[in-house]
C-alpha cells in the first residue's frame, strides 16, 4: 500500500476529486495548506498599499492506495491538476505499513 499526497491549487479539487472516482478511488482527505515553492509567493495591491504574499493557499489530498493502483492515481492527479503554469504543485509517494477500518475491524487493502 502506498499514501500518495497531492499539493494542489485550491480551484482544481472538484477535477482531482471526479478524476480519481473515476479510476475508483472511494475516499480522500484533503486539508487547507499554504506554502510556497519555486514562485517564492507573489506581491498584490490593497486598498493601493503593495504587499508580498509569502506563502500561497493550496490543498493537500491524500489518498491510500493498494500497490497497483499508484501509477492510474499519479496519472489522474497529474492530468488533472495541471494548468501548465507555476504553482501545479507536486505529488508524494510514501510507503503505507498499516490500515486498520475502525467501524468493521478490516486491516491493509481490505480497509481501503
Amino acid at each position: 500500500m502506498k499514501l500518495i499526497i497531492a499539493i494542489i491549487k485550491p480551484f482544481k479539487l472538484d477535477e482531482v476529486r471526479v478524476a480519481l472516482s473515476d479510476i475508483g478511488i472511494q475516499g480522500l482527505t484533503v486539508t487547507e495548506v499554504k506554502g510556497f515553492g519555486r514562485q517564492k509567493g507573489h506581491t498584490e495591491l490593497y486598498r493601493g498599499a503593495e504587499y508580498a504574499v509569502d506563502f500561497l493557499p493550496k490543498l493537500r489530498v491524500e489518498a491510500a492506495v493498494s500497490d497497483d493502483m499508484v501509477d492510474q492515481v499519479i496519472e489522474a492527479i497529474e492530468q488533472s491538476a495541471k494548468t501548465g503554469k507555476i504553482g501545479d504543485g507536486k505529488i508524494f509517494v510514501a510507503p503505507l505499513e498499516t490500515a486498520v477500518r475502525i467501524r468493521t475491524g478490516e486491516t491493509n487493502d481490505a480497509a481501503l
